[in-house]
């Protein structure tokens, strides 16, 4: 249901009848005839939820957000009755009283837009309208003038893809890899003569879907399933526009049944393996961005983006075919793309000018791509095509999926267009790891886990600190994604993970480390008292080496070469035996003349401590003894 705005100068709130016509979140439902309003509703603003309904607390309040129950259709002020949440992302609504009369009930949320994200600048419709701006095949012709690094991302076969590869693998989910054949991959997808007519058969031709027009890279609105099939089977010359659908999430369709990620991916999923079961699926709240179904018609375009939250994407193409121009996640990259995204550029600059390279890669029909975390990409489509994807968070690249929620947070992306419930995702990863570590049983993380982990934890603490000491709207924020039925204690379970984690590296428990903030930025380091018992060895005397020791690196080593000297002193030669050494060495002085020349270096090492700072100083001396 659309959302808009509505004052509360309005004279009348009652309840709606069934046949109200009007949304269930408003601003300006205008007067509903209803014989009876009940006692709470009588000529006022009137919320059931509120705690103050006087005239005074109601005229602070001169703008209100508004909710209506799906049952008894009932309004109520969203900060009243809601969650906090974003009313945006609602799509079913109860108030406590329907809920509670009646279990079944379940507040659900939409299925959040897979479309290119990024803040919108306004767009001048003056120059749209005398055609600057408004050609749809523009990209093309850019692309067509530019230069790119020859494809040279790896082609796998399906049965090569596990946890195997990228346990063994040290490059393997850092570059786009290719599979040509899904044979092994443990994949399901519908037959290679599935059409967008079976599409809108299954789905339901009067769902909404959210279209995107490729010559303003924006939502066309009013599109259903059944107008986007009648739109996708005209003949090319015949469509007034070139249009996109890259958002249609079909969870809980009947078109889910036929699709079934490759086995990898469910096996690195957050939402698959950490989100609790019990409450996943129908009736439950979370993560819905496993199951995609795109369909493009012939030239359109999909701008430069990175998927939300830096996660991952696998890709299989039914039948058609794909045009990726890829850009790496480096840190020079992401900068110059977070400049980019936003602002004026993105209407008039090409983002590989800004770059150091583009990678083109062309997918055909049966190929099936994984795009790892962060890689920035736009998409062309020679022509009509049907895919089926699908997007998931994973372990072994944590920090960069923190960065690029950073960049969505900095180029004010919407909430409703960012991974949903993201922190709270992470809460639940944290806790899962922590219990994985501390159990007796429990086997050791792979080292490129245990790294990505501890960024992980950087950012846990983060929220926990902002949950001590932030502002208190910060600190509701940060609540609200705190899943209770499992964290009772955030901050301490928090701290508790980083704990572990750089015990298990080999760090001592007074080394703070990076930190990473809420905003996935990096902190430095601040002074934190270590309780010591004198009773007790220190931290390293009783846990001793460690498998992955890592001591911290110096911060300055400098070498200083001392001059050549030369003199003359007075020993014996060496004599003839095996015990020559120590007989030369430890001999006094002989009437016998030796020429030694000297040469020595010393190196200082510099690096901070918990305690401040530590100092070697290491003299080398050589010296070279001839007689004559």
């Amino acid at each position: 249901m659309a959302r808009s705005r509505r004052r509360s100068t309005r004279s009348n709130v009652q309840k709606s009848p069934v046949s109200s016509p009007l949304s269930s979140r408003s601003n300006t439902p205008g007067t509903l005839e209803v014989p009876d309003a009940g006692p709470l509703q009588d000529n006022k603003d009137a919320c059931p939820a509120c705690a103050n309904d006087s005239a005074d607390y109601n005229s602070v309040f001169s703008k209100e957000s508004w909710i209506r129950c799906d049952v008894c259709l009932t309004w109520y002020h969203w900060r009243c009755a809601g969650n906090g949440g974003d009313l945006d992302a609602v799509d079913k609504w109860y108030c406590a009283a329907c809920m509670n009369a009646d279990p079944t009930l379940a507040i659900t949320l939409k299925a959040p837009a897979r479309k290119s994200f990024r803040k919108r600048t306004q767009r001048d419709y003056a120059n749209l309208n005398a055609g600057m701006g408004s050609d749809p095949n523009r990209w093309q012709r850019i692309a067509a003038e530019k230069t790119f690094k020859e494809d040279r991302f790896k082609r796998f076969k399906g049965e090569d893809v596990g946890l195997e590869w990228i346990e063994e693998d040290e490059d393997a989910m850092t570059e786009p890899i290719v599979i040509e054949r899904t044979d092994g991959l443990g994949m399901k997808m519908p037959p290679s003569d599935f059409t967008v007519d079976d599409v809108a058969e299954l789905v339901g031709e009067d769902t909404p879907i959210e279209v995107i027009d490729v010559a303003s890279q924006s939502t066309s609105p009013g599109w259903t399933m059944g107008k986007w099939n009648d739109y996708f089977n005209l003949e090319p010359e015949a469509r007034e526009k070139i249009c996109n659908v890259i958002s249609l999430e079909i969870s809980g369709t009947k078109l889910s049944d036929l699709i079934l990620p490759p086995r990898l991916v469910r096996e690195l999923d957050w939402v698959e393996n950490y989100w609790p079961s019990t409450r996943k699926g129908k009736g439950h709240v979370y993560p819905k961005v496993q199951l995609y179904c795109l369909m493009g018609v012939a030239n359109a375009w999909t701008d430069w983006h990175i998927d939300f939250a830096g996660s991952s994407v696998y890709y299989h193409i039914l039948h058609g075919s794909k045009v990726f121009y890829f850009i790496r996640p480096t840190p020079d990259n992401l900068a110059a793309y977070e400049r980019w995204s936003g602002t004026d550029l993105q209407n008039h600059t090409w983002l590989g000018d800004m770059v150091d390279e583009v990678i083109k890669v062309e997918l055909a029909q049966g190929n099936t791509m994984i795009i790892p975390t962060g890689w920035i990409h736009a998409v062309y489509t020679p022509v009509d095509t049907l895919v089926f994807g699908g997007n998931f968070l994973h372990s072994y690249d944590v920090a960069k999926q923190l960065r690029v929620w950073n960049i969505e947070i900095s180029t004010q992306v919407p909430k409703k267009f960012r991974f949903p419930m993201f922190s709270k995702l992470c809460w639940y990863v944290g806790d899962k790891v922590l219990r994985d570590l501390k159990s007796p049983s429990g086997s050791p993380l792979p080292p490129r886990v245990q790294e990505s982990m501890a960024a992980l934890a950087d950012f846990l603490v983060s929220e926990a600190r902002t949950l001590e000491r932030g502002s208190e709207q910060a600190k509701k924020e940060v609540k609200d994604q705190i899943p209770s039925d499992r964290v009772k204690d955030a901050p301490a379970m928090a701290r508790e993970l980083r704990w572990r984690l750089r015990l298990a590296a080999g760090y001592s428990s007074d080394d703070d480390g990076r930190r990473i903030n809420r905003n996935g930025g990096e902190l430095t380091n601040g002074n934190k008292r270590r309780r010591v018992s004198s009773a007790s060895p220190s931290l390293d005397e009783a846990l001793g080496p460690f498998k992955h020791f890592k001591p911290k690196a110096w911060d300055s080593v400098k070498t200083q070469t001392k001059t050549e000297e030369v003199r003359i002193e007075k020993k014996a030669r060496p004599t003839d035996g095996e015990d020559w050494v120590d007989r030369w060495v430890n001999e006094t002085q002989t009437n016998e003349d030796a020429e030694v020349t000297i040469r020595g270096e010393v190196v200082d090492k510099v690096r901070r401590t918990a305690k401040g700072v530590e100092r070697q100083r290491i003299e080398r001396v050589v010296e070279e003894w001839t007689w004559t």
